[in-house]
Order: C-alpha cells, then sequence, then structure tokens
C-alpha cells in the first residue's frame, strides 16, 4: 500500500492532479496483452539493431550443398533453396519490415495531419478541396493502389516505401480532420483568437499537441498494416529485390518449396504474424489508456 500511495504521488503534480500522460501510462501497464504486444516489439527491434552480432551467417552467404536442409543445430531454422541460412535472414528482414513501417507511418502520419489540420481549421474551400482528394485516394483499394503507384516509379523498397505512405495519408487526414472540428471550438481556441494570437501559432502550439493522443493510437497500428503492406509488395516482386531479405519476398521465393520444405515458408510468416500482433496489441492498449471514451 506504502508504494501504491508513493507512486500514485509521484504522478501527481504541484496541484495534486494527475497528468493525463502519466495516467495513460498508468493504464497501459496495467494492460497485460498491451505489454505483451511491446515486448515483441522491442524484441524484433533488438533483432534489428544488432543484426550484425545475433545472425550466425550474412544475408546472402550461400552454400548449394546445404540447401534446403531442415531446422538443425547447425541451421535452426533451416535452408532455403540456395543454402542460405533462414534465421539469418529472418533477424535482417527485420531491418526492413520495421524500416518501411515506421517510415512509412512517419511520412503519412506528417503529411495527413497537416492536410487534416489545415482542412478542419480553415473548412470551406480548403476542406472540400483536401476531403475530395481523401476520398479519391480512399476509393481505390489500397493494395491495387500501391502496386500502380511502384508500378510506375519502379520495383525497389524505396518505392514501396513511399507507396505506403501514400495510400495512408488519407487515414490520418481524416482522423485529425476530425479531432480538429472540436478542438477548435473549444474556449481556449476563442480566446486564443480573441488576443489576436495567429493562427500558425494556434494550429502549432493549441490544436496540435490536443490531437496528438489519436495520431500515437493511429501510428501504432498502422504500423502493423504497412508491414503487411511491404510484405505483400515483395512477395508480388514490387518490393526489396534480392538478395535483400525482405520477408514477403522470402514467402514468394519458398512458394515453390512449400511441400518439400515448408519451413522455408512457415518461419518467414511467423515472423510476419509475430511483429504484426505486437504492434496491434500494443496499439489496442494505447487506444484503451488514451481514449477517455474506453476508459471507466
Amino acid at each position: 500500500m506504502t508504494e501504491l500511495a508513493q507512486t500514485d504521488m509521484s504522478m501527481k503534480n504541484n496541484d495534486g492532479v494527475i497528468s493525463p500522460w502519466k495516467e495513460a501510462w498508468r493504464s497501459f501497464r496495467k494492460n497485460k496483452l498491451a505489454i505483451v504486444g511491446t515486448c515483441i516489439v522491442f524484441f524484433f527491434i533488438i533483432l534489428a539493431i544488432f543484426a550484425p552480432l545475433i545472425a550466425p551467417q550474412g544475408i546472402d552467404e550461400k552454400n548449394l550443398a546445404n540447401r534446403l536442409q531442415p531446422p538443425s543445430s547447425d541451421h535452426w531454422l533451416g535452408t532455403d533453396d540456395f543454402g542460405r541460412d533462414i534465421l539469418s535472414r529472418i533477424i535482417y528482414g527485420a531491418r526492413i519490415s520495421l524500416r518501411v513501417g515506421f517510415f512509412a507511418v512517419m511520412g503519412s502520419a506528417i503529411v495527413g495531419s497537416l492536410l487534416g489540420i489545415l482542412a478542419g481549421y480553415y473548412g470551406r474551400w480548403v476542406d472540400n478541396l483536401i476531403s475530395r482528394m481523401f476520398d479519391i485516394l480512399l476509393a481505390f483499394p489500397s493494395i491495387l493502389l500501391a502496386l500502380a503507384i511502384v508500378a510506375i516509379l519502379g520495383p525497389s523498397l524505396r518505392n514501396a516505401l513511399l507507396a505506403i505512405a501514400i495510400i495512408n495519408v488519407p487515414n490520418f487526414g481524416r482522423l485529425i480532420r476530425s479531432r480538429v472540428l472540436s478542438v477548435k471550438e473549444e474556449e481556449y481556441i476563442t480566446a486564443a483568437r480573441a488576443v489576436g494570437m495567429k493562427d500558425r501559432r494556434i494550429l502549432f502550439h493549441h490544436i496540435l499537441p490536443n490531437s496528438m493522443a489519436p495520431i500515437i493510437v493511429q501510428a501504432s497500428l498502422a504500423i502493423a498494416t504497412a508491414i503487411i503492406e511491404a510484405a505483400a509488395l515483395g512477395f508480388l516482386g514490387m518490393g526489396a529485390q534480392p538478395p535483400n531479405p525482405e520477408w514477403g519476398k522470402m514467402l514468394a521465393d519458398s512458394k515453390n518449396y512449400l511441400t518439400q520444405a515448408p519451413w522455408t515458408m512457415i518461419f518467414p510468416g511467423i515472423a510476419i504474424m509475430l511483429t504484426v500482433l505486437g504492434f496491434n496489441l500494443m496499439g489496442d492498449g494505447l487506444r484503451d489508456a488514451l481514449d477517455p471514451k474506453m476508459k471507466q
């Protein structure tokens, strides 16, 4: 009881009021599934950062004499059709998948948030123009739009990242637009206008900070979607190109050996599943912690 009381006191400011962010962190810690998801995410992040130290082999060390070997003490997850160590390629593949997920979502969050803020704050023709642009992008199935963009720009990891960022812009834009429409009617925004505060200062010092919670939640969930989209593009040959060990590309290369060497497809698939599961669990936990409507 004493330790709990000390924790509660440490989360209060000088006025005795608990900070909203600290309260959200306390709520997040109580969600066991969210903690599990966070641990999974950090596990793959550590794999990606320390891949050269953890991976037993390089990403393209071929040994045809050991091709399609089942899991063993020499190769824990077996080898592929070129005799390359699957475990090493999965570890290095975490770098590619996480990089695509983080940077694609970061780009779409920045662009989408800026457009959403402008649309929600200024309204009228600005809102109509930006909203119709979002509607056009959302009218296409996301994976087909991504394929079209990559087909125009050319297959590569960079172009796949750009395509994934573009197709996720409307999701952030519409979310922030709806948030801004409610925040801009608050009394403190009216007071800021009354004292002559410029629009830029109102947008970036008042409206944006009060719209960060939904952005964080959407970003955590969007990373999982971006990883799946990157794997789909890689599977179709439109993402990372050989010899990069992208998980979707590994699935595509092993589909012809599904009955002969199922481990070549099972383990990359498990890596995708666990990573996406981790981000989804963490995103659900953030949503429950940051959304006031989810709190009892």
